[in-house]
């Protein structure tokens, strides 16, 4: 690694310090402050002239205060004459954010990255965007890493002879059947409709899982009312055994308590892209750090980031 400079936000510093460990490079002091009229001031406190600035900030709650110190973190880097300045963002929230499906707001996903690019990011390094067409919302090249391989390599210590991968739509249902073929097992998904933001109803399942060891595999777990209400649905069809799996494991507001309250759930796995929840039970953490240092690496050095995946399982540049 050469003429590299690592810098944190307070998002989850824990997994910009793992990260820089196996890069091998110190991760660089920087400081929040505020003013007395609540604005936010941040000062980059090593040297970023002509060196290649990594910025590690993902999206978690509270969303906006880390949204704006990731703005100004990339700026601070722009007027240092940094060389260039990469977000590493793991999660990136306003993903979710991707059409404008009601009169008169925000297509939010596209709105941040460009406030990303004016605030002076030359390159985005991001996990599992909710949808493809967000990756298309930046003005400035894109490395879309994917989380299956690791959560994978986890459950491939079980015996799988019986086991299906579940969807909880179909709109997750392409990531469901790659990550079934991974496991070299089969997959269903679940006919889904949305009410609320945390209200979901799943009418039936799309495939075989009656007397399976059910993986229900979801990008990302927020409330966990799709879950939870998936959860009810297959137990109806008579599963064996019913485990979750999900990148970016959020678990906000009574996602802890719900499934919590769901005694037949085996295990509950989820990556390190956001800080892990207080009480959770039976939840495993699989880090994606390697996977993101392997990726600095090779932005670093010129090499394919796409490299990282099969060709069939390719979502870098």
């Amino acid at each position: 690694m050469t003429d590299i400079t690592v810098f944190s936000g307070h998002a989850h510093r824990e997994f910009a310090e793992e990260m820089c460990g196996i890069l091998g490079v110190e991760l660089s002091p920087s400081r929040l402050s505020r003013f007395s009229n609540d604005c936010m001031q941040v000062q980059l406190r090593a040297n970023c002239r002509r060196r290649d600035v990594y910025i590690v900030q993902p999206l978690v709650p509270p969303t906006q205060e880390n949204l704006m110190e990731l703005l100004m973190m990339a700026d601070a880097a722009r007027g240092a004459s940094a060389a260039s300045v990469t977000v590493v963002m793991p999660h990136y929230a306003y993903a979710r954010s991707d059409k404008k499906d009601q009169p008169r707001i925000s297509i939010g996903g596209r709105l941040v990255a460009d406030l990303i690019h004016t605030a002076g990011a030359n390159r985005v390094l991001t996990m599992a965007l909710h949808a493809q067409q967000v990756h298309g919302f930046f003005s400035m090249p894109v490395d879309h890493l994917t989380a299956l391989p690791v959560l994978a390599k986890h459950f491939r210590a079980r015996d799988l002879k019986n086991t299906v991968v579940v969807s909880p739509d179909f709109g997750n249902a392409k990531e469901a059947n790659l990550f079934a073929r991974m496991l070299g097992v089969g997959m269903a998904a679940g006919s889904k409709r949305r009410q609320a933001d945390d209200k979901v109803v799943i009418d039936a399942i799309v495939g075989k899982v009656g007397g399976k060891d059910v993986i229900i595999l979801d990008d990302e777990i927020a409330t966990a009312g799709s879950v939870v209400e998936l959860i009810e649905t297959v137990r109806r069809y008579h599963v064996n055994s019913i485990s979750v799996a999900t990148t970016h494991g959020l678990f906000s507001g009574k996602a802890v308590e719900r499934l919590n309250a769901q005694p037949d759930i085996i295990e509950i796995v989820a990556t390190n892209t956001v800080p892990p929840p207080a009480g959770l039970n039976r939840l495993t953490i699989t880090s994606v750090a390697p996977l993101f240092a392997e990726a600095v690496h090779r932005i670093n050095c010129g090499e394919s980031v796409s490299g990282l995946f099969s060709d069939e399982d390719t979502y870098g540049e």
